[in-house]
């Protein structure tokens, strides 16, 4: 069964993390930071065409990011919002869902929690089970599993710790991860 082939008809997705994955991390004591604003936002050399990649066959593509910053007042949503609209308008995005909270907030979207990619698959009418979530960071790929998505774990070295459960696979770019993805679909 092929990407957009699915017996019921749902669309498949590629979920993304954000930082670290679309746009390069601010790396600071060994952890990643978002950028504080549009002159520290650099898109990686070939993550527009990995993205296209997984386009052309009918994977929908949304970014899920954790924002915290916002909640602890140490970053604007408008801020926020400006680098997810320079992303969007430099990439082949079909929309960006932003969790605002820390982890004190005790909410549902916040990852390793899915509401993010649950909102997603509800208002656009995805086959969780028949999609990807692809992260830097444990808490991406928790809330891929908890969601029931195929994972994918961008190791980008942080001093952090690594998932529990291990991701389908572990790979160091955006681009090897597209390529995985459909090297896969291609042998459904």
């Amino acid at each position: 069964m092929g990407v957009g082939a699915l017996k019921d008809h749902r669309r498949q997705a590629v979920f993304l993390d954000r930082d670290g994955v679309l746009n390069r991390g601010i790396i600071r004591g060994g952890r990643s930071y978002p950028p504080a604003n549009l002159d520290e936002l650099e898109i990686p050399a070939g993550v527009a065409e990995a993205l296209q990649s997984l386009k052309a066959p009918g994977f929908a593509l949304y970014v899920v990011t954790n924002q915290p910053d916002i909640s602890r007042g140490t970053q604007t949503r408008s801020m926020v919002d400006q680098i997810n609209r320079s992303l969007a308008a430099q990439l082949p995005l079909d929309g960006v869902y932003v969790c605002p909270h820390d982890d004190r907030d005790h909410c549902g979207c916040r990852k390793p929690k899915p509401g993010m990619l649950l909102a997603a698959a509800a208002e656009h009418s995805i086959s969780l089970a028949d999609s990807y979530m692809i992260g830097d960071r444990w808490r991406d790929v928790e809330a891929g599993q908890r969601a029931g998505c195929r994972t994918i774990w961008l190791h980008a070295g942080y001093a952090e710790r690594a998932p529990t459960n291990p991701p389908d696979a572990t790979l160091d770019s955006l681009p090897q991860a597209a390529g995985w993805i459909l090297e896969r679909e291609r042998q459904r």
